[in-house]
């Protein structure tokens, strides 16, 4: 499509934010490029392709950035990404009424945000205590999640980063290292599925990825080094409500 340059300078901007927001907490931003190139009447399949390519490359940029910081708990994160993989494929071909899942979709999220204003219990010192699931606790969970990322269209982060917090397997940065891993996995996954049923299309993507990479790099920056926990939380709670409120205003 043909845009005018105040348009994609409105875009880029937009895309920024998103990018900023969402890195900060490990996510790549999948559902709110979604919002936004819904509002430009944008071809499904190129918002489709998009919104993962672009998630691939900030939740990619936000787990270096967690990373390096030292966040990464590769026992943390492999279980999930075992079984999410081939349950994302599956969940991709699975259609259900977009008017009801979407609105269960927003109730479950906003129950996640208001959870996560809530302070974790501590134990006797003072200190949230925090325990990696077990396998067969974690294989499960990110199946689940998998055909759940595969149903919507997006990377899965928006569903695992809560579960984590809540069930106290990780605190909020090991929890942004790992959403920001599972995202990126999950998102290729999604891209070789476009690709090979021929449906992958970025159309004028680049000024847009310039954008968001860099929301993405000064996000995950701040979230890795000068954000503390509970910052943290409260952003992932923010961006809960954003997905919530999209997924209203279009189903």
């Amino acid at each position: 499509m043909t845009m005018e340059v105040q348009v994609i300078f409105l875009i880029c901007c937009l895309f920024f934010l998103v990018a900023f927001l969402y890195s900060s907490v490990g996510h790549g931003g999948a559902s709110g490029y979604l919002a936004i190139l819904s509002l430009f009447s944008f071809a499904p399949d190129e918002m489709a392709s998009t919104a993962l390519l672009l998630n691939i490359f900030v939740a990619g940029i936000a787990f270096y950035s967690y990373y390096r910081s030292g966040y990464f708990s590769s026992k943390l994160t492999i279980p999930f990404l075992i079984t999410s993989i081939p349950f994302a494929f599956i969940g991709g071909i699975v259609h259900i009424p977009k008017y009801y899942y979407g609105l269960l979709l927003a109730i479950a999220l906003i129950a996640a945000a208001f959870r996560l204003s809530i302070k974790l219990e501590s134990d006797t010192s003072g200190t949230p205590v925090f325990t990696i699931p077990s396998m067969k606790i974690a294989l499960p969970t990110g199946g689940a999640i998998g055909f759940l990322s595969g149903v919507v269209g997006v990377g899965g982060g928006i569903f695992l980063s809560p579960i984590i917090l809540l069930m106290r397997w990780a605190d909020p940065k090991f929890t942004a290292a790992t959403s920001a891993m599972f995202i990126v996995v999950n998102s290729i996954a999604g891209i070789f599925g476009r690709l090979f049923d021929g449906r992958f299309s970025i159309g004028t993507l680049t000024p847009f990825l310039f954008a968001a990479i860099l929301g993405g790099l000064i996000g995950s920056t701040w979230g890795s080094k000068k954000f503390s926990g509970i910052t943290l939380l409260r952003l992932l709670g923010v961006v809960l409500i954003i997905a919530a409120v999209k997924l209203m205003l279009i189903v």
